[in-house]
């Protein structure tokens, strides 16, 4: 080893001599004392040097490190060369390269936009996992054994062994959540009332893709739970949610409607966005719009979660992502937020 490092002195003092140009300082510095260069070499692999020569060594390599760009500094110093010389010329007369600015993806948007507005109600934001199990799914969520979605063709179920609920000691078959109210148990499961929350987040179902069908979209689920909670305050949380989002000329309406873990439940409609209310084919004439279904937390589920009925009272929603994208900015089909053309991503 110091007959290696004597020389590469000998070869580094030779190489200072004859440099005369900017370039040539450049190249010397990067041969020797550069991230592959032969100083640096010996300093990555000091480990095989013997131990009691690796102080030494070690000593002499930064020693010889430093001398050398000391030299370099000087040589450059006396040659009145600046160290942006050394390296590529830049014209700043040159028009600049324009790099493109990008920008959130629509649905991120919306789902930002309807997080914000039911944080101003005193709401906050939940996360559960996209990997469930048939408990969170569909069984706290009182949806029976026989019931449709409880099928292969209705959800994603995965091919890995089932997993035991740590409280029940039951098994349970793993799928990829199917809505996001899968949230709600596991928030309520941890956490006593009163509870405000809203759950965004991907869910997954095996329908064919159409221009109003996806395999994976996004939900928001809302979830309120307190004493003496009535459908009222559910109707006015809502009503003020699409005026919020659409408008204040928006208005609502609200159906009966049925949902396991609901009750009572409705479907919540907004007068239609392009005509409104006047009737148009978007709307099919009726002058109302879709867009979540909504109802009464069903004592059974709070049941499942350890909580009593007779004390407490509470309401859930859930909306579609791309469904209030849609409807916002008259998109017509729910395949090109996934298609990323940048011809329509560049719009928003």
């Amino acid at each position: 080893m110091d007959e290696k490092l004597n020389q590469l002195e000998k070869e580094i003092n030779e190489a200072l001599n004859s440099a005369r140009t900017a370039e040539g300082l450049e190249e010397l510095r990067i041969k020797y004392i550069g991230r592959k260069g032969a100083l640096t070499e010996i300093l990555k692999n000091i480990k095989n040097v013997p131990s009691q020569d690796r102080p030494r060594v070690g000593e002499r390599v930064n020693l010889l490190k430093r001398a050398l760009e000391e030299k370099i500094k000087e040589k450059m110093q006396a040659a009145g060369i600046s160290g942006s010389e050394t390296k590529d010329h830049v014209d700043f007369s040159l028009p600049g390269s324009k790099y493109e600015i990008g920008s959130r993806h629509p649905l991120t948007q919306i789902i930002d936009e309807i997080c914000d507005i039911f944080l101003g109600f005193g709401f906050r934001i939940a996360e559960g996992p996209e990997i469930e199990t048939e408990y969170y799914n569909f069984t706290a969520l009182n949806i029976p054994d026989e019931h449709p979605s409880r099928e292969d063709f209705h959800t994603f179920f995965l091919d890995v062994p089932p997993e035991k609920h740590e409280k029940h000691g039951k098994e349970y078959k793993v799928l990829l959540r199917s809505q996001t109210s899968t949230g709600q148990i596991r928030v309520m499961e941890k956490e006593k009332p009163p509870l405000q929350v809203i759950i965004p987040g991907k869910v997954y179902r095996p329908d064919a893709t159409d221009a109003s069908h996806s395999f994976m979209f996004h939900q928001v689920e809302g979830l309120m739970v307190d004493k003496d909670i009535k459908f009222s305050d559910l109707k006015g949380v809502l009503d003020l949610f699409c005026k919020s989002m659409f408008g204040k000329s928006v208005k609502t309406r609200f159906r009966p409607h049925y949902f396991p873990f609901t009750e009572p439940s409705a479907e919540v409609d907004v007068s239609c966005i392009i005509c409104g209310g006047s009737g148009c084919s978007v709307c099919g004439k009726k002058g109302w719009l879709e867009i979540l279904g909504a109802g009464m937390v069903n004592p059974k589920v709070f049941e499942a979660v350890e909580y009593q009925p007779e004390d407490w009272t509470g309401f859930a929603f859930g909306m579609g992502v791309e469904r209030i994208a849609m409807l916002k900015w008259g998109i017509n089909d729910i395949r090109i937020f996934y298609e990323n053309d940048l011809r329509f991503l560049k719009q928003f």
